[in-house]
C-alpha cells in the first residue's frame, strides 16, 4: 500500500469502498457518530463489515454489536463475500434470560424500561472491555422499539453519542427503517447520514443508489450515485463531474482510413471531440464507427467498443464478412469490446466502465453503439441527456475521440430519433436511403462540425465484401432535409453505374 494512501486511511476512518470514500471526501471523520440507513437488502451490513475490515487491516480494534443478527448469520454473510472477520470482535447482544422467562416478568414496571436499560448497559460493558476504535451498532430499529417513544429514543441515542465521544470511537449506526421511516431523530444527532436505496424497475434487475444526506463540516459529493452489491463487497460509482477531470493532450485528427469519408469530414474527426452517426436501421452506422476504431488500432493505438444492441458473435461474423476481423483485434488486446446488457447495467456502472478504459488502458478512441440501448438502461429517461453530456465532456477533456450511433425511427420520410443529442455532439454524420436508377442506395453527409471545415456535399457509399467505400461528391439531389433524398441528376455520377 502506498504511503500516501495509508496516510489517507489513517487520517479518516475510510469505509474500504473506494467509490463511497470518494463521495465522502476520504471517509468518516474520526471520533464521530454516523448513521447508515436503508431498507432491508440495500447493503448496510456489507458496507459496515467493509468499514470494520478496513480498520482491522490498519491494526485498529473493531467491534460489531449485533442486536438483530446472530454471530453465525453475520459470519455467513462475510463468507459469501470471501471475507473472514479476523481482527473484528462480534458481540451478539441477546436479551437477558430473566427477560425471556415468563415467570420472571415484572408486573409493576414496564418491561421495556428494564430491556432498554439492560441493552444499554451491555453495550457499554462491551465497549469498556474491548476499547474499540471503530464500532458498528446493528440496528437502531431494535433500540427504537425498546424505547417505545420518540423522546426516550432520542435521549438514548444522545446518551450513546456522548458515551462514544468520551471513548474516542468512530461509530456507524445502522437503521433498517422498518419501524418509523419518518422519524428523523438520529439525523439531527449524527455527524453524518448516508442513505442506501433500492429501486425496482418494471423490467430488469434492481437498481441501487446511495446519497449522502448530511455531513457536518465537510464538503461531499451530493446527489445520487449508483452502486452494486457483488461478491467482494459494494461497488459504488460516484456521479461523474466532468469539470474535475482535465488531461493535457495534443490536438489532431482521428481518421477512418477511407479516403472519401475522411475528405467528407475535412480530414477526419478532431481529438477531444465527439461524432454522432445518425440514420435509420440498416444504413451501416455501426460499420462507420467501427472503421474508425480499426483504423486507430492500425496506427498502433488502442480503441474501445461498447455494444448495446448486437450479440457479439453475430457482430464478429458480420464484420469478418466485410473484411474486418475485430475478434482477432480483441484477442490481441488492442480492441476492447464489451457487450452491455441494458437491463442489468445502471448508467453509473456504464460510465465507470468507460472511465476505466480511458484511465487505465489510455484509450483515445471510444465507440458507443448505440444511444438507443443506452437510453434503455436509464430508469428515468429525462436525465439521459445529462448523463451523456457529462460523459462526453469527460472524454473530450481526456483527448478521446468518441463515436456514438443513434437509430432513427422509420426507414424513409420524416424520421425522428428517440433522443436528441445532436446539439451535444461536435460532429454529426447523417446517413440516408435514396432511390436512383430504379434501386435503393445509401448516401452520407456531414451536417455539423464545430472544429474545422467539412464538405457540404453528399456522397454515395456502398457496403460490400471489401467493407465500406465512398464515391465522389454528388449533385442533383432533392428532398434531403425531408428525409427522402431523390437523385434527379445524371446516372453517371453513381457508384457502380455502367455509364460512369
Amino acid at each position: 500500500m502506498h504511503d500516501s494512501r495509508l496516510m489517507d486511511l489513517i487520517k479518516d476512518a475510510a469505509t474500504g469502498v473506494a467509490g463511497l470514500d470518494e463521495i465522502l471526501s476520504g471517509g468518516f471523520q474520526r471520533d464521530r457518530v454516523y448513521l447508515l440507513e436503508g431498507s432491508p437488502g440495500t447493503g448496510k451490513t456489507t458496507a459496515a463489515l467493509s468499514f470494520l475490515m478496513t480498520g482491522a487491516a490498519l491494526g485498529e480494534a473493531c467491534l460489531y454489536i449485533s442486536l438483530a443478527e446472530t454471530e453465525e448469520e453475520l459470519r455467513a454473510s462475510a463468507t459469501s463475500h470471501g471475507w473472514t472477520l479476523d481482527g473484528i470482535t462480534v458481540f451478539e447482544l441477546v436479551p437477558p434470560e430473566s427477560l425471556l422467562d415468563e415467570q420472571q416478568q415484572q408486573s409493576l414496571l414496564y418491561s421495556s424500561d428494564l430491556e432498554l436499560g439492560e441493552t444499554t448497559r451491555m453495550i457499554f460493558e462491551a465497549v469498556e472491555r474491548h476499547r474499540p476504535s471503530r464500532v458498528v451498532i446493528d440496528s437502531l430499529s431494535e433500540i427504537r422499539l425498546l424505547a417505545q417513544g420518540s423522546l426516550r429514543y432520542r435521549r438514548q441515542v444522545l446518551a450513546l453519542k456522548h458515551y462514544f465521544a468520551k471513548h474516542g470511537a468512530t461509530v456507524l449506526m445502522l437503521d433498517d427503517l422498518t419501524t418509523d421511516s419518518l422519524d428523523k431523530t438520529v439525523h439531527s444527532v449524527a455527524h453524518g447520514v448516508v442513505r442506501l436505496e433500492e429501486l425496482a424497475p418494471e423490467y430488469g434487475a434492481e437498481r441501487r443508489r446511495v446519497r449522502v444526506i448530511k455531513y457536518r463540516g465537510r464538503r461531499f459529493r451530493g446527489g445520487y450515485h449508483d452502486f452494486n452489491i457483488k461478491t467482494g463487497g459494494l461497488e459504488v460509482y460516484p456521479r461523474l463531474v466532468a469539470a474535475e477531470h482535465r488531461t493535457p493532450f495534443e490536438r489532431g485528427r482521428t481518421t477512418s482510413g477511407i479516403t472519401g469519408l475522411d475528405a467528407l469530414l475535412g480530414g477526419g474527426v478532431e481529438h477531444g471531440s465527439s461524432a454522432l452517426i445518425l440514420g435509420p436501421a440498416g444504413t451501416g452506422k455501426s460499420l462507420f464507427a467501427i472503421h474508425f476504431a480499426c483504423a486507430a488500432v492500425g496506427r498502433g493505438e488502442k480503441a474501445a467498443l461498447f455494444v448495446f444492441d448486437e450479440e457479439l458473435g453475430l457482430l464478429f461474423d458480420r464484420m469478418r464478412d466485410l473484411g474486418m476481423d475485430i475478434e482477432a483485434l480483441r484477442d490481441q488486446g488492442n480492441l476492447i469490446i464489451e457487450q452491455i446488457d441494458a437491463a442489468e447495467l445502471s448508467p453509473g456502472e456504464f460510465t465507470a466502465r468507460v472511465r476505466a478504459c480511458v484511465d487505465k488502458e489510455k484509450i483515445r478512441t471510444v465507440v458507443i453503439d448505440s444511444l438507443n440501448g443506452y437510453q434503455a438502461s436509464m430508469p428515468e429517461e429525462n436525465f439521459l441527456v445529462l448523463h451523456i453530456h457529462e460523459l462526453l465532456q469527460y472524454l473530450n477533456r481526456q483527448g478521446a475521440t468518441t463515436f456514438l450511433t443513434v437509430a432513427q425511427h422509420g426507414l424513409v420520410g420524416e424520421m425522428k430519433a428517440p433522443v436528441d443529442v445532436t446539439y451535444l455532439a461536435d460532429t454529426v454524420v447523417l446517413l440516408r436511403y435514396f432511390e436512383a436508377m430504379g434501386s435503393v442506395r445509401r448516401a452520407v453527409s456531414v451536417i455539423k462540425k464545430r472544429a474545422g471545415q467539412h464538405e457540404k456535399t453528399i456522397r454515395e457509399y456502398e457496403i460490400s465484401q471489401r467493407g465500406l467505400s465512398l464515391g465522389e461528391p454528388l449533385d442533383g439531389f432533392q428532398g434531403v432535409l425531408r428525409g427522402v433524398p431523390n437523385f434527379v441528376g445524371q446516372g453517371s455520377g453513381l457508384m457502380g453505374d455502367a455509364s460512369a
